[in-house]
């Protein structure tokens, strides 16, 4: 990286880098989720005691574990990637690069589409172990 702010595009593409580096059985599924990045969770989708600061990523679909062949979808599955807070939080983690952040909460929102324990979450994203 350089001096610059990071943009959504570096992060898209960090994100996507993840993705193309998680096992096969499992990459070939990502590939069909949308990845986004919003500066921050649109304010509809906090709760009430909800800070858009603090949610730096939101996985927005039906988890494969609970997909039904009769199910109408709603729209795509989605990861979420919040930018600002992202930022943030790698403010406070001087020990961590944006790389490693950024393909920690996108594997952390990809378990929410697998339905991963934290094990299963382990053998991929090594932040968890």
């Amino acid at each position: 990286m350089t001096d610059r702010e990071p943009t959504a595009e570096d992060l898209l593409r960090i994100a996507h880098a993840t993705v193309a580096s998680m096992p096969e059985q499992f990459r070939i599924y990502a590939q069909q989720v949308e990845i986004r990045v919003e500066d921050f969770i649109p304010l509809i989708w906090l709760e009430l005691d909800e800070d858009a600061w603090d949610i730096t990523g939101l996985y927005t679909g039906v988890p494969l574990t609970e997909k039904r062949p009769d199910d109408i979808p709603e729209g795509p599955d989605t990861v979420w990637l919040f930018r600002a807070p992202i930022l943030d939080e790698l403010t406070e983690r001087p020990e961590v690069t944006l790389e490693e952040l950024v393909a920690h909460v996108t594997v952390h929102e990809f378990a929410h589409h697998f339905g991963w324990s934290d094990d299963d979450i382990a053998r991929i994203d090594e932040w968890w172990t």
